[in-house]
């Protein structure tokens, strides 16, 4: 078996002596630890010296790339193709694959391959002779170098360190741009107070005061290059009136001084947007065309790279920028933030409150696609961005015309609604509701009363009776005739005294008896008289 070993060198092609001890994969390293027991294992056969450094990198390069190079060819087919029976060890599979295609030699790649690499590396210097230890140090450091320098020089335009210094340095200028203009109007502001709400652009303020300097000069001095004709009488009525303090020649020179570098920041600043805007379309035009350069550059700056960013998913997009807010909306148990840096682009600024995250949700779907596309893609043309802000913006315009689609069916026809119609109906005064006693008086005679308890006293009797004959017979108790003959004929003396009708006027009889002197009588005559219908007055 052969061995195709790659150094910075060159290509060494190594002979396998015993390919029993390759069996043992474990304990392969041990027929390493000295160069003499890796003589014996394996032995050199063909070594193939670089000429120059730049034949290194482009058979580096080639090799990095899975390809075969014409050096590496030429010594496959010498030396290799005279053993074409033996099998050829590679270390990077997809070489192999390459190797076997174009020159039809069998090649293995396996951890045992793994393991004589890294014995043979580890032995190089006893291993191939001529080649000073020195030597070789220094080869793979050139090496090392061009490599690097060569992957930095390999897509110039693809470089998006530029874009990440340059919207950095932006945003410092704007901060430091700010305080230098504030500080300019409050400074002049006590020598002219009212030029500052005259002019409120403050690129013109600071050219105004750099050309008149005193207040004074304005009467005598043409600022129509500046100022607008209205404006510029303006400035000099209210110079004459003015009510600001007398300041010396000297605070009037720094007053100009800060003046002049107000100008000069803010047109570096116009210079630094051009070229951030054109690096931006150059490196990645589809993001460009979804959100801006300033915002897309934010994006990519923020996430490290273009490359960091194609990584990221679209709700990551969406609210990179607003980490603090959503770890702090998850400790508090609270809505999450709905939108990060993506919120300052022109379709979620131009979007209605109630549909910004509706917006910036698409939006950011949309804008991780473009920047898949922007990183990985090989195509330069912001079509497809172009394309997709178009949809974002036909969705913007259904949400704000409050036309929903349905989900089912074609989907392209809009949601239809019932036509509302007015009924007039006219109601009737009903006067029933006006009483509250009943119509009908539900009162009954006393007669019915009376009759109904004597019924049901009669019922509560016969059930009573029932039950004890029952219970009777359940006992075993003998049940007497003569018992049941005076239960019945008592029954229906009860019957024959409750159907026959009371009578209308009870007789009273007089008589004269014992207890005729006393003037009251006890309760128990009186029960037996009311009984028998009759009542004894005394006399």
């Amino acid at each position: 078996m052969l061995v195709l070993f790659e150094t910075a060198a060159g290509y060494a092609i190594f002979k396998v002596l015993n390919e029993k001890k390759l069996q043992e994969v474990d304990s392969l390293w041990k027929e390493f630890e000295t160069p003499e027991k890796a003589n014996k294992i394996v032995k050199l056969k063909h070594f193939e010296k670089f000429q120059d450094t730049t034949e290194a990198l482009a058979a580096s390069t080639a090799l990095v790339e899975g390809k075969l190079s014409k050096n590496l060819k030429k010594i496959l087919k010498k030396i290799v193709a005279k053993d074409a029976h033996e099998q050829l060890a590679v270390a990077d599979a997809k070489l192999g694959g390459v190797i076997k295609d174009k020159l039809n030699l069998s090649c293995i790649h396996s951890p045992m391959v793994t393991e004589l690499m890294r014995g043979i590396r580890s032995q190089i210097e006893g291993l191939i002779t001529g080649l000073p230890s020195r030597e070789m140090a220094a080869m793979c450091l050139g090496l090392a170098h061009s490599l690097s320098r060569y992957k930095l020089k390999f897509s110039p335009d693809k470089v998006d360190t530029m874009i990440v210094q340059a919207i950095s340095l932006l945003d410092d200028l704007d901060k430091e741009l700010n305080n230098y203009i504030m500080r300019c109007r409050e400074w002049y502001g006590w020598h002219f107070p009212e030029l500052g709400k005259i002019i409120t652009d403050n690129l013109t303020y600071c050219k105004c005061v750099r050309k008149v300097g005193d207040r004074r000069n304005f009467a005598s001095s043409d600022v129509s290059d500046i100022l607008p004709e209205e404006i510029e009488e303006d400035v000099k009525a209210a110079a004459e009136i003015s009510m600001g303090t007398e300041v010396s020649e000297e605070d009037i020179n720094n007053i100009i001084h800060l003046c002049d570098q107000v100008i000069e920041i803010s047109e570096y600043r116009t210079q630094l947007y051009d070229y951030l805007k054109n690096r931006m379309m150059a490196i990645a035009p589809n993001l460009t065309v979804m959100v801006g350069e300033l915002v897309g550059a934010r994006l990519i700056a923020h996430a490290g790279s273009l490359l960091n960013l194609a990584k990221h998913p679209a709700s990551t997009v969406q609210i990179l920028g607003a980490e603090k807010a959503l770890f702090r909306a998850l400790k508090t148990k609270r809505d999450t933030p709905k939108f990060g840096l993506i919120y300052h682009a022109s379709l979620v600024g131009q979007t209605t409150a109630k549909n910004k995250g509706k917006i910036s949700r698409m939006l950011a779907a949309k804008t991780a696609l473009t920047i898949r596309y922007d990183a990985l893609g090989e195509d330069t043309s912001a079509e497809m961005g172009a394309e997709n802000r178009l949809k974002v913006e036909t969705r913007l315009r259904h949400l704000e015309e409050r036309g929903i689609r349905r989900i089912s069916g074609t989907g392209k026809a809009l949601a239809r609604t019932d036509k509302y119609q007015n009924k007039s109906e006219v109601k009737v005064y009903d006067p029933s509701g006006d009483s509250t006693l009943p119509a009908v008086s539900k009162k009954r005679k006393i007669q019915e009363v009376e009759e109904q308890e004597a019924e049901v006293a009669v019922k509560a009797k016969k059930f009573k009776a029932e039950m004890k004959e029952e219970a009777d017979v359940d006992e075993g108790e003998p049940v007497k005739k003569k018992k049941k003959k005076k239960e019945k004929k008592k029954q229906a003396e009860e019957e024959e005294s409750l159907t026959e009708e009371p009578p209308t006027s009870p007789t009273v009889e007089v008589r004269q008896d014992s207890t005729a002197a006393s003037p009251f009588l006890g309760m128990n005559s009186l029960q037996s008289t009311w009984s028998e219908g009759k009542i004894f007055l005394p006399m």
